[in-house]
C-alpha cells in the first residue's frame, strides 16, 4: 500500500476523552474513530490489525477441531428465558422489540442460541464431541464505557461452546482449548498468564482468565514465583501462615472509643498498630445474617464467602440490618457473644491479644483470646490474597501484577443443556444430558492489550504477527530520482516475496515520516536516503531499538523477508 492513497488520518493532539495508551494511539495514529460513547469505526489500518488477530484465532481453533459457524446477533426472547438469564441478565443486556411488540435482545454471548442449534441437530453418542465457534460483533451496555477498545459497548469476540457426553470428556475439550488460547496469545506476542477465575454470570464449576500484564489492566492478580499457579485476588488461595496473624497477653477487657468507628481511627486512638485489630463485618447472604473476621489492614474476598455460604445474593449488611442482628451499628461491632454464623479468616486461627468491637456504642474489647471469648463457626480462607503471601500449591510466594482479560474458558457442565432439554442418546439408547464447555476471546481487546504492553512516548511498537504492515519502506529525498526508484523497487520486491509493506510515499520531511511511523508502529522501518544509498546501503530499524543499522541494499528484499518470517517463528517458539 502507498502511503499517498491510504486512508491514514493521523493527529497530532491528544484525543480530550483517552486516559490509556492504546485509546491514545489508535486514535492518534488513524486505526480508529469514536462514533457514540464505547462504539468506534475501525479504519484500514485498526481492521488489518483486527482481521490478522482473527486469522491466527481461526487457525488455532481449527487446529484444536473446533468448526466455525455463524449465529444471529438478534436473539428472540424466549430462548434466554429457557434459562432464566432473560430475568437474571442485568441492564448490560441490550432489549428491544421488533415491529410485532416480540422481545429479542442483541447477544452479548450466545449459549442459549448455540444450546438450541446442537439439541435439534444432534441427537447420537456418535456425533460427539462438538465444538463450535464464531468471531462476532457483541454488544454490552456498559454504564461507563472507557479506554477506548478495553471497556467499550460494542467489540468483536470470538465465542466458543463444546458439547461431549459425560465429564470426563468434557474436561478433555476443555483442556484443548486451554491450550489453544495459550498458542493463540503466545502467537500475538502477549505477556500473558492463564490465571484461575470466579465463573460469574456465565456459570459453571470451572473457569480460567487469560491475563495480560499491563500496568493499565482494571483486574488484581498473583502468581506463584516458584510454579505456574496464578488466579483472580478474588480466587486466589494462599498458604496458611504457620503462627496466628495476632498474638498478645492479658486479660479481656473493655475499653471506651469515643467516636473512632474504622480501623485507622481506633488503631490511632489505642495507639497500637491495625495489624493488633480484627475487623468485624456483617453481611447478608439470601437474607441472613453472617459475620467475618479479619486482621484489620486486610481486605475479604466476598468470591470465596459467597461460595462458602452457598449463597446467590451476598451484599455488606446496611446500618438498620446490623443492628437488627447484633444489637449495633457497624464501628462497634464485634464477635463476642454474637449469635449469628461467624467465619474467621485462617489466619487468625489462634489469635490472642487481640481488639474488637464490643457490641456497644464507643467501646470496644481488648486482648481478646478467639478460641477462649468467639463462637468461631469456621476458620477459612477469606481475605484477598496479596503479594507476599504463601502459594497455595507449592513453597513459594506470591507476586502481584495488573491484568487485562483477554480470553476466558469456562467448564459449564449442564448449566444451560439441562433446562434447554439438550440431550443424547448412549451407546445403550438411554437419553443423557451433554456436558457443555464455553470459551471467549475478545478480539478486539486483544489488539489494545497489545499497544498497553508495546508502546513507547513516540506511539505503537507492534508485534510483528498483528501488525497492520510489516515493514514500511521510507524514501527520504522524494525528488531524487535514485532515492524514489530504489525504494520503489525494494517496494515491488517485497511485495512479490509475500511481505505485507507500506511505501511511504508522500512529499513530506522526513522528520514527518519519522515521526508518523513511530506513531502508527510498524515493527521494521527501512529507510532509503542518497548517503546510505551512495554507501551501496539501506538503513533498518526495528521500532523496539533505539538504535539503526545498514544493510546491503543488494539482495536486501530477500534479507528482509527472511528477518520477518524468523520474527514470526519466534513469537511461534515463545
Amino acid at each position: 500500500m502507498r502511503f499517498s492513497k491510504a486512508f491514514i488520518p493521523t493527529l497530532k493532539e491528544v484525543p480530550a476523552d483517552a486516559q490509556v495508551a492504546s485509546h491514545v494511539f489508535m486514535v492518534r495514529g488513524g486505526y480508529i474513530r469514536k462514533v457514540a460513547a464505547g462504539i468506534y469505526n475501525f479504519l484500514p489500518l485498526g481492521w488489518r490489525v483486527i482481521k490478522r488477530i482473527e486469522d491466527i484465532v481461526r487457525e488455532e481453533m481449527d487446529r484444536a477441531d473446533a468448526q466455525e459457524i455463524l449465529m444471529p446477533a438478534s436473539i428472540p426472547a424466549e430462548l434466554w428465558q429457557e434459562t432464566g438469564r432473560w430475568k437474571k441478565y442485568g441492564p448490560e443486556l441490550l432489549r428491544f422489540k421488533d415491529r410485532k411488540g416480540a422481545d429479542f435482545c442483541f447477544g452479548p454471548t450466545h449459549e442459549e442460541v448455540v444450546v438450541d442449534l446442537v439439541r435439534r441437530e444432534t441427537k447420537s453418542y456418535r456425533e460427539l464431541p462438538l465444538n463450535l465457534y464464531q468471531i462476532q460483533g457483541k454488544f454490552r451496555d456498559e454504564m461507563r464505557p472507557r479506554a477506548g477498545l478495553m471497556r467499550g459497548r460494542e467489540f468483536i469476540m470470538k465465542d466458543a461452546y463444546s458439547f461431549d457426553v459425560d465429564v470426563e470428556a468434557a474436561a478433555i475439550s476443555y483442556k484443548k482449548m486451554y491450550e489453544a488460547y495459550k498458542r493463540i496469545f503466545k502467537r500475538c506476542g502477549l505477556d500473558f498468564r492463564p490465571v484461575e477465575a470466579d465463573s460469574g454470570a456465565i456459570g459453571g464449576s470451572q473457569s480460567h482468565e487469560f491475563q495480560v500484564l499491563a500496568e493499565s489492566g482494571e483486574d488484581s492478580i498473583v502468581a506463584c514465583d516458584t510454579c505456574e499457579y496464578a488466579a483472580n485476588v478474588e480466587e486466589a488461595e494462599h498458604r496458611a501462615p504457620k503462627q496466628p496473624g495476632i498474638m498478645g497477653e492479658g486479660e479481656l477487657e473493655t475499653v471506651d472509643t469515643p467516636g473512632t468507628k474504622t480501623i485507622a481511627e481506633v488503631s490511632e486512638f489505642l495507639k497500637v498498630a491495625p495489624t493488633q485489630l480484627i475487623k468485624s463485618l456483617v453481611y447478608v447472604a439470601d437474607d441472613k445474617p453472617v459475620m467475618v473476621l479479619l486482621r484489620g489492614d486486610r481486605s475479604l474476598n466476598e468470591v470465596a464467602l459467597k461460595k462458602i455460604t452457598g449463597a446467590t445474593e451476598l451484599f455488606l449488611a446496611r446500618d438498620g440490618q446490623v443492628k437488627k442482628a447484633i444489637g449495633v451499628k457497624p464501628g462497634f461491632a464485634g464477635p463476642v457473644g454474637v449469635s449469628i454464623p461467624v467465619y474467621a479468616d485462617v489466619e487468625l486461627k489462634g489469635a490472642t491479644g487481640a481488639i474488637v468491637g464490643a457490641n456497644e456504642k464507643d467501646k470496644h474489647l481488648r486482648n481478646v483470646d478467639l478460641a477462649r471469648d468467639v463462637k468461631v463457626t469456621e476458620f477459612l480462607c477469606l481475605r484477598a490474597a496479596e503479594e507476599g503471601d504463601g502459594c497455595a500449591r507449592c513453597e513459594g510466594h506470591y507476586k502481584s501484577y495488573r491484568g487485562i482479560e483477554v480470553g476466558h474458558v469456562f467448564s459449564l457442565g449442564t448449566v444451560y443443556s439441562e433446562p434447554m432439554g439438550c440431550t443424547f442418546l448412549d451407546e445403550g439408547g438411554k437419553s443423557k444430558t451433554m456436558v457443555m464447555g464455553c470459551y471467549g476471546i475478545g478480539i478486539t481487546r486483544i489488539a489494545a492489550s497489545a499497544i498497553e504492553q508495546n508502546h513507547d512516548e513516540s506511539g505503537i511498537i507492534w508485534p510483528m504477527s498483528i501488525a497492520p504492515y510489516e515493514v514500511t519502506v521510507l524514501p527520504l529525498q522524494v525528488k531524487d530520482d535514485d532515492v524514489v526508484a530504489a525504494a520503489e523497487k525494494l517496494y515491488s520486491e517485497l511485495q512479490d516475496l509475500g511481505v505485507e509493506v507500506l511505501l511511504d510515499d508522500r512529499k513530506e520531511r522526513p522528520g514527518a515520516k519519522f515521526k508518523d511511523a513511530d506513531l502508527i508502529g510498524i515493527p521494521l522501518r527501512i529507510a532509503v536516503g542518497k548517503r546510505t544509498l551512495g554507501e551501496g546501503k539501506l538503513e533498518l530499524k526495528w521500532r523496539r531499538d533505539a538504535e539503526a543499522s545498514n544493510i546491503d541494499l543488494d539482495g536486501a528484499a530477500e534479507a528482509i523477508a527472511a528477518l520477518i518470517s524468523s520474527e514470526k517463528q519466534a513469537l511461534r517458539a515463545r
